[in-house]
């Protein structure tokens, strides 16, 4: 069976971050396990070779394969032997849901990283819209939301909505609005797969996507910036409602 070569996503570098210190292995499985929820690696596509990863995230091929070894016992990945083998990405699906807090506590998280975001998002796409922008930054633009709007799964268009926001802190020129972005999304996406997939409020949610696209192209930080806390506390009421 042949599986298809990753393919390198521009978002890549927002994900997959230097890691150091005493907390290498624990990084490494979180920046890995984000990158594959948020679908920057898909189901399917055979991880970059460990080298590769292991450069990028400055640790040992040692301690990447042992962040690996995890995320396979998590079921996010598998390893298929022999020639076109290696270590292949599996449906998200596949993944073992996280243990789950009791309510008290699941509140108090979700509280938490609705108002963390409502805080970062925003600045992150006023700072976007306020900047001169490469070509290739406003086409990671556009074709991130061009994969939203063209999404064919619920699971798809969860994590292309997610790569979409990591896209508003790439260009924002930021490493660490890149952090607080991925830690965002990565619980955001845990969350929003909780809850229905509700036609009506994607249709909403495409709409912001769209003129906050617009704005951070067009350079008018002022509305970057309210669609995006508009957009913010939408999904914050939809959260609170179907999460109890």
């Amino acid at each position: 069976m042949l599986f298809a070569e990753p393919i390198e996503s521009p978002l890549l570098e927002t994900v997959l971050l230097p890691v150091r210190g005493h907390m290498a292995f624990e990084s490494c499985v979180e920046h890995l396990g984000s990158a594959i929820q948020l679908g920057i690696f898909k189901t399917g596509e055979r991880l970059p070779p460990e080298r590769d990863l292991a450069e990028r995230m400055q640790v040992s091929r040692a301690t990447l394969r042992e962040a690996i070894s995890a995320l396979r016992a998590a079921g996010f990945v598998t390893t298929v032997r022999g020639r076109g083998g290696g270590t292949i990405v599996e449906p998200v699906g596949n993944a073992r849901p996280p243990e789950r807090l009791d309510n008290k506590d699941r509140q108090e998280e979700m509280s938490d990283i609705l108002i963390f975001r409502s805080v970062i998002e925003p600045g992150a796409c006023q700072r976007a819209a306020s900047m001169r922008l490469s070509e290739d930054q406003r086409r990671l633009l556009t074709d991130s939301l061009a994969e939203v709007e063209n999404a064919g799964s619920p699971v798809e268009y969860r994590q292309a909505d997610a790569r979409l926001h990591l896209a508003f802190s790439a260009v924002a020129g930021s490493s660490e609005l890149n952090k607080a972005s991925t830690t965002i999304q990565t619980k955001i996406h845990e969350f929003l797969a909780e809850i229905p997939f509700l036609q009506r409020n994607i249709e909403h949610s495409n709409q912001e996507h769209r003129l906050i696209v617009q704005a951070i192209l067009d350079g008018e930080p002022a509305a970057a910036r309210s669609v995006m806390e508009l957009h913010c506390e939408s999904t914050a009421a939809l959260l609170k409602g179907l999460l109890k």
